[in-house]
């Protein structure tokens, strides 16, 4: 358990209804998407600010991330939980920073963050990418923490992605026993998210109000 206030575990009525009325789960995390972001569109820039800041102090508690000589981590677009300060901290403290970028033929790649100065946008759409070269999808292996982005997880790892399986690619080449950190509001922490069998699950979670490690990551239907 962390030192900070743990996140709450939201029982929110979309999980109600998971459970009273089966549904396709493709369509169950769709409709959840929309929910997660329509959501996301209606916290302002002042909320937005206070919370990328928070999240970050948040972060730099969590033991592995203090100990870390290597992370990755992800420039966030507008609404999802800032990640700019975060990137400034560790940056700060010497940390060397793997962001992902958009390989050859759609690949998954990384390069390293060099500053704020480097990121741009290179395709609509896309988050702020750094414009060193691309390190390979096995430069992952190097990462001590992976911080990745998500909509929503539930209180067993489960992660809620944008749906185009891009992470869920991508952590098969994490390190065994590096932590895979789920970054998130605190109200999109749920009691359960809907999971497909190629859904990968996370080791911990935080939002600008605490984090937590799970004791093992789920298992896909378990």
């Amino acid at each position: 358990m962390s030192a900070v206030a743990q996140p709450p575990w939201h029982a929110h009525e979309e999980a109600t209804a998971q459970r009273s009325r089966p549904r396709d789960t493709a369509e169950e995390k769709d409709r959840l998407r929309r929910q997660v972001r329509a959501r996301r569109t209606h916290r302002s820039a002042r909320r937005r600010t206070e919370a990328a800041e928070r999240l970050a102090e948040v972060v730099l508690t969590i033991p592995e991330v203090a100990a870390a000589g290597c992370v990755s981590v992800y420039a966030s677009r507008p609404t999802e939980p800032g990640t700019g300060p975060l990137i400034e901290a560790l940056a700060a403290r010497g940390v060397r920073l793997l962001l992902p970028v958009l390989g050859t033929g759609l690949q998954r790649d990384w390069a390293e963050y060099t500053g704020t100065d480097d990121l741009c946008e290179r395709a609509p759409g896309r988050p702020p990418e750094p414009s060193g070269a691309p390190l390979g999808a096995a430069a992952l292996l190097e990462a001590d923490v992976v911080l990745v982005p998500a909509l929503a997880v539930d209180a067993r790892g489960g992660r809620l992605g944008q749906g185009g399986g891009w992470y869920d690619r991508v952590l098969a080449h994490v390190r065994p026993g590096a932590p895979v950190v789920a970054l998130v509001h605190e109200d999109e922490v749920l009691e359960e998210v809907p999971r497909e069998p190629h859904d990968v699950a996370v080791t911990a979670v935080a939002t600008p109000d605490g984090w937590r490690m799970f004791e093992r990551p789920a298992a896909p239907g378990a």
